[in-house]
């Protein structure tokens, strides 16, 4: 099962022989049996695996997504939280986006990494295993719902900052934007429930070796409604839900834009204008990164849904196609949750000043002046 990103190999449904996949990293062709009519779906001769080289590929990228979204994201909460100048509506909404992708970052990363170099489940026979089968699914869906609401919010945020384009925005963060981060917590946590109390240490055979892995095992009706309706919850509300939104709010605020485009208030305060057009562009760009990031991981599991068949003889060519394209998707949906600091440099003069502000603090001139100031106050 995939989500935040967020990283599950494609295995075959559940009932079938071969919908587990071998841990071996060889990388061989595949070949399907005869299948004779009413006989159940045969298993693929060879398992279905990905190249030794694409393994060490995406081990070097996820150590650079972890540095990048460790230093990126803590430097992006810090400058927020210290800045007095920073603490407004929308970059609380900002800072509540970065401090899940960091949660994410610092926790499932590494548990993606050592799951695909070492072919099992960290842990996989002791009760921290299981503690790790049930938290690892869990900040996934939690993450990528705080991300997703956190961008509908500021959305929403920016269309009323335009439509009240007269009232002056003031320092500090609104109650209301902190009741809407406080909600987003809460909701993000409760849809993640069902993938704590879904996912399992399971124990089988495979080619005459027995696999000690996480997956998903629904025990009661609700799961199993859950487990088929999964892929097409995470494409409609995960996805679906924070582009429309964009789409709508921002169309919104194009006209409510063009329609107060004279007025000699608006030149009075065109400065002040100017620079929410820069953060509505900012959240715009976050929200176009996040759409480019999230949907081949989408697409995979959609092509898995309505290109798959059970006794198709090329099942196993397509599940090899969508194993790759599985990692590659991960990877993208992975990016988007170190991309955001850098999108605000990029696209903020605000944020770019202060980020070089910090950087500038922790240069070699800052290092050498705090020494002097410390030899000084000793003397």
């Amino acid at each position: 099962q995939l989500e935040k990103g967020r990283s599950k190999q494609v295995s075959e449904p559940k009932r079938e022989r071969d919908r587990k996949p071998d841990s071996s990293p060889s990388n061989s062709s595949l070949a399907v049996v005869q299948v004779r009519p009413g006989s159940p779906p045969p298993h693929c001769l060879h398992a279905t695996s990905i190249k030794t080289a694409f393994k060490y590929i995406n081990t070097v990228l996820s150590c650079v997504i972890f540095a990048v979204g460790i230093v990126g994201n803590a430097t992006l909460l810090r400058i927020i939280c210290q800045n007095k100048s920073m603490r407004n509506g929308p970059n609380a909404l900002i800072a509540s986006l970065a401090l899940g992708d960091l949660i994410y970052i610092a926790i499932d990363l590494p548990i993606n990494v050592y799951k695909l170099l070492a072919g099992q489940w960290p842990f996989a026979d002791s009760v921290c295993g299981l503690f790790l089968c049930k938290l690892f699914p869990f900040l996934q869906k939690a993450s990528v719902g705080i991300t997703v609401l956190n961008l509908c919010a500021l959305s929403v945020d920016r269309y009323r900052a335009v439509a009240s384009w007269s009232r002056v925005q003031v320092t500090g963060v609104p109650t209301v934007t902190a009741v809407e981060i406080v909600a987003i917590w809460l909701l993000s946590l409760a849809l993640a429930v069902p993938e704590a109390f879904g996912f399992n240490m399971v124990t089988f055979d495979y080619r005459n070796v027995t696999i000690t892995t996480c997956m998903l095992q629904p025990k009661t009706p609700f799961m199993m409604f859950y487990r088929d309706a999964k892929d097409w919850l995470l494409f409609g509300f995960y996805f679906c839900v924070p582009v429309v939104c964009s789409a709508v709010f921002y169309g919104l605020m194009t006209c409510e834009m063009l329609r107060h485009q004279k007025g000699s208030l608006r030149i009075a305060l065109s400065e002040h204008l100017k620079q929410r057009r820069e953060v509505a562009k900012a959240v715009f760009c976050l929200v176009l990164i996040f759409a480019l990031c999230w949907f081949p991981l989408h697409l995979s599991r959609l092509l898995k849904w309505i290109a798959y068949k059970s006794h198709d003889a090329n099942r196993c060519e397509l599940l090899n196609f969508l194993l790759v394209l599985d990692y590659f998707s991960i990877n993208m949906a992975t990016i988007n949750s170190c991309i955001n600091p850098i999108i605000l440099y990029f696209v903020s003069k605000k944020f770019k000043n202060c980020f070089k502000a910090y950087i500038d603090d922790l240069g070699p001139a800052a290092y050498i002046l705090s020494l002097r100031d410390a030899r000084e106050r000793w003397q």
